[in-house]
């Protein structure tokens, strides 16, 4: 499955991807207009419309002993999508899994485990806010769509100039932090050095008394 997803974002099957691609964002921007059930209803009803001419032509080619009987949809009829045991235990454990670690962070973020985290948390809602005003959740899904199947082929097709950009960038940022170092070690005074101490003169010897006469 990874692999497949690998494929379609680096558009290795031009046409596959184009469909899919295509699909995608002409789904997700009906959904502006029509409700969920309406558009899944429309899309299965347009699925249908090619896939029942098709299976009448062959029956009709069949009728007429020009087809030995072949369905036109056989392959994807006999093509497997069930789950084994072990593929199922290990589906579950995954999402299980990735719950409790959302349930955990939450926890830890909302009762201050720690002030930095939850103070960053705290930013990332509060940008969400202004997020949330200028766009909804699903021109973000349909941004993000875009995004994938998108960004990699740009990075694939200019993988040399980004990395020359990205260099560069970097070679930039580190001469302007050097520059704020080297200001800083000019303009900060310079520490005064504390007098040095003497050491205190030997104090006197005590005068002997002198043995009283007997």
């Amino acid at each position: 499955m990874a692999t497949k997803l690998v494929d379609l974002v680096y558009w290795k099957n031009t046409r596959r991807t184009g469909v899919v691609f295509t699909g995608l964002v002409i789904g997700l921007a009906s959904l502006f207009q029509l409700s969920t059930i309406t558009v899944l209803s429309h899309v299965f009803m347009g699925i249908l419309c090619i896939t029942f001419p098709l299976r009448l032509y062959y029956k009709l080619l069949e009728l007429l002993r020009w087809n030995p009987g072949v369905h036109p949809f056989q392959s994807y009829l006999e093509y497997d999508s069930s789950l084994t045991d072990k593929d199922t235990v290990m589906l579950v454990e995954e999402v299980v899994l990735l719950i409790a670690f959302a349930i955990t962070e939450l926890k830890r973020l909302l009762f201050i485990d720690n002030m930095i985290d939850s103070i960053k948390f705290v930013l990332l809602l509060y940008l969400l806010t202004y997020v949330g005003i200028v766009a909804n959740g699903l021109t973000l899904v349909i941004a993000a769509v875009i995004a994938v199947f998108s960004l990699p082929l740009l990075y694939k097709k200019q993988q040399v100039r980004i990395r020359r950009v990205v260099r560069t960038t970097k070679n930039l940022i580190k001469k302007i932090k050097n520059m704020y170092v080297s200001l800083y070690e000019y303009i900060r005074p310079s520490a005064t050095p504390e007098p040095a101490i003497k050491p205190a003169p030997p104090a006197a010897p005590a005068p002997k008394q002198k043995a009283k006469s007997k």
